[in-house]
């Protein structure tokens, strides 16, 4: 008896957070409910998580639960500002990660490193001036990278991500969008426009290592040098203007 109701009882649906609308389909809903976190109480079969349009600034260490599953997550149109390097592990099945339309300033490739299966990257419409190349470079099986509507400082500090994009010009979607904001001048100039001229002076004034311990060395040791120079002058002055003192002395009557 035990084994026919068992049998007829269905299974138990996977849990669904209060916040959130989930589909059949292993995919949850949560935009628009005035999140502040990720909800923890997602069943681990996710595919799919909707978080748009709330008011997630922050993603601390570990801020998802297990979803080993994941393979779409959507953070568009929050508050991000930081996003922790430990944020993201147990996601390693994401293929794609949309956090357009935030307020992220700055990434560190290590934020990246625990999703190896992610394709599609979308980091449109922040305020990134700057992006180290490391961080599209941690993902192995990057296809798609979306830069596009960021506050792009075209300095020399842009020129390994631009050596980046030069290398990687088919991951790179929507590249006339890539456009400077300062310096002034060059407002609205599209990045992919440079070429290497256009970098010359920061390629010839740039110092490797070796330069700079050579100058720490040679720094103080030419200090030093000059010290005992001028020393060594100013003694050999004062006794030039001794002796003739001297003779002076013996030529008088």
């Amino acid at each position: 008896v035990l084994a026919l109701l068992l049998l007829l009882c269905p299974p138990p649906s996977p849990a669904c957070p209060a916040a959130c609308r989930c589909a059949p389909g292993a995919e949850a809903d949560c935009s628009e409910r005035g999140l502040r976190e990720v909800p923890w109480s997602l069943s681990p079969n996710t595919s799919s998580l909707w978080l748009g349009y709330n008011f997630i600034a922050v993603l601390g260490p570990r801020s998802f639960p297990p979803l080993p599953a994941l393979r779409l997550l959507s953070l568009v149109h929050n508050r991000l500002e930081l996003i922790h390097g430990r944020a993201l592990l147990g996601l390693g099945a994401l293929r794609e990660l949309d956090l357009s339309h935030n307020y992220l300033t700055a990434l560190t490739p290590e934020t990246f490193l625990p999703l190896t299966s992610l394709a599609t990257l979308n980091l449109g419409s922040n305020r990134l001036g700057e992006l180290e190349p490391e961080v599209p470079g941690a993902l192995p099986q990057l296809r798609a990278l979306l830069l596009q509507d960021n506050p792009w400082v075209c300095s020399c500090g842009i020129l390994p991500l631009w050596r980046w994009l030069s290398r990687n010009r088919e991951k790179v979607r929507e590249k006339s969008l890539l456009l400077c904001r300062v310096p002034e001048q060059l407002s609205k100039y599209p990045i992919m426009a440079f070429g290497d001229e256009s970098f010359r002076q920061c390629q010839e004034t740039s110092l490797s290592s070796q330069h700079y311990i050579t100058l720490f060395i040679i720094g103080p040791f030419s200090f030093i040098a000059s010290i005992f120079f001028c020393t060594f002058l100013g003694s050999l002055i004062v006794f030039y203007h001794s002796l003739r003192r001297e003779s002076h002395c013996w030529r008088r009557p």
